[in-house]
């Protein structure tokens, strides 16, 4: 086993800090490299590795032309996200306090992708998103990811003041408890201390506005049919009866009543959707889909359609159908069709497929490698091989809440580097080495230099 000189992306932070936070979380994450292993907990199949390596030795296999930081689903944890940043030796905090960095000689020409579901869980959704958009005033070279948290608010908030049909009615509770804390953030920062109520529906009339109609159970079976798969129309329906149930207790558990949650969620439609609301650039700024190389960067996956149109289109093409659909389109069809689905799926029975067919065409379209967040793992990042197609699983469990109903201690510290001298480094404090992929010439392992 070899010693780095430090762990933090690319040798860039030193191991010993001027600020003593800098030192807490450096102390929290591996000292040594290793090749990266050939165990269940980092791949999935057998030949996944062996798959990587032969691929990235082929002649039109390309790695980033700038090295890339990509973390993924801080689910509103400024604290780890920022921790996160620390450890890619992209930012050094000026202070204690979150939101206050800059950028370090590595993070001014590093590429910075953040990897979806910024929010919801907790415990501090409007400071992640204040950290986020220190990274613009910084003019990081930053690109933000659609997650499936993320927008399932955006559908939430435009399903509010849009008419409503058996595809879109349910959108709102469909978001669940998880959202229920930035509500109650919004509530506390920007309305408790005014006239909130003042000219608000009723708490019947709020209820009716956020719940769907007592037919929808009957209805969106109907209405779904031939768009979703028939395991996909019961899932929603199982899901929706249990969030349904549930929604309102979980609101009260947080001390909010309907009605405040109503205030609260026009106060998001406020902040998020009004050009001049603190948080209008969040929807404006995000992307679908970013390539580097032979790299993909998403959240989720991806399913045959979207291979195809990549495949005819390009990158360009899907971003702009997925900004055009975001506002405009038919919620139902936009949240359950192909482009949504990059961002929702975990190639369930449930999910639009990817099937080898699929794989076949994103490699020939020069997608060699997804790198994606949404499926959580606990001892850093994953390789995996589905179809053929090669991802790298790198939400690593960030989130102090998730954590902690995980059985893991605090909040995450990790990030998924790639860079063609060094190749890719998984850092995750959850496992004790650094796991590096650098493939050799002869197909042999080297280690980062």
């Amino acid at each position: 086993m070899n010693k780095m000189a430090s762990m933090t992306a690319f040798n860039v932070i030193p191991k010993v800090s001027k600020q003593p936070y800098h030192n807490a979380i450096l102390t929290r994450l591996p000292t040594e490299w290793a090749p990266w292993p050939d165990d269940a907990t980092s791949v999935n199949h057998d030949e996944a590795l062996s798959t990587f390596i032969k691929r990235s030795r082929k002649k039109g296999f390309a790695w980033p032309k700038k090295p890339v930081a990509f973390i993924s689903d801080p689910h509103a944890d400024a604290e780890a996200f920022e921790a996160s940043l620390i450890a890619a030796g992209v930012i050094e905090r000026e202070s204690s306090h979150l939101c206050e960095y800059a950028l370090t000689k590595f993070g001014k020409k590093a590429e910075i992708v953040v990897g979806g579901d910024c929010l919801d869980k907790g415990p501090s959704n409007l400071m992640m998103l204040r950290s986020l958009a220190h990274l613009y005033r910084l003019k990081a070279d930053i690109t933000l990811l659609a997650g499936n948290h993320d927008l399932r608010l955006l559908m939430g908030l435009l399903s509010l003041e849009r008419d409503t049909d058996a595809g879109s009615q349910h959108l709102f509770v469909r978001m669940g408890k998880k959202v229920i804390p930035l509500f109650k953030e919004v509530f506390d920062q920007y309305l408790a201390d005014t006239q909130w109520d003042k000219g608000l529906p009723s708490e019947q009339a709020c209820r009716h506005a956020l719940f769907p109609g007592n037919d929808w159970f009957e209805n969106f079976p109907f209405y779904a049919a031939g768009f979703l798969t028939p395991e996909g129309i019961e899932r929603e329906i199982s899901k929706m009866t249990t969030k349904a149930q549930s929604f309102e207790a979980h609101c009260a558990k947080n001390g909010l009543s309907l009605t405040q949650v109503y205030a609260a969620a026009m106060k998001c439609r406020s902040l998020f959707l009004n050009k001049s609301g603190e948080f209008s650039w969040f929807f404006r700024r995000m992307q679908l889909v970013k390539k580097r190389g032979s790299f993909l960067f998403l959240h989720a996956g991806l399913d045959d359609h979207m291979a195809e149109l990549l495949a005819k289109y390009g990158v360009k093409h899907a971003n702009r159908a997925f900004k055009k659909n975001l506002m405009h389109q038919n919620l139902f069809s936009f949240y359950y069709g192909s482009l949504a689905n990059t961002f929702r799926t975990k190639y369930r029975k449930a999910d639009l497929p990817l099937t080898p067919r699929g794989a076949y065409v994103a490699r020939r379209a020069g997608i060699q490698v997804l790198v994606h967040g949404h499926i959580n793992q606990h001892f850093g990042q994953r390789v995996t091989l589905k179809n053929g197609l090669i991802h790298i699983e790198a939400d690593i469990t960030l989130d102090t809440h998730s954590r902690k109903n995980e059985g893991l201690d605090g909040y995450g510290v990790g990030v998924t580097l790639i860079d063609k001298n060094r190749g890719v480094i998984g850092l995750s404090c959850d496992y004790p080495q650094a796991k590096v992929f650098k493939p050799g010439r002869k197909g042999k392992w080297v280690g980062a230099r």
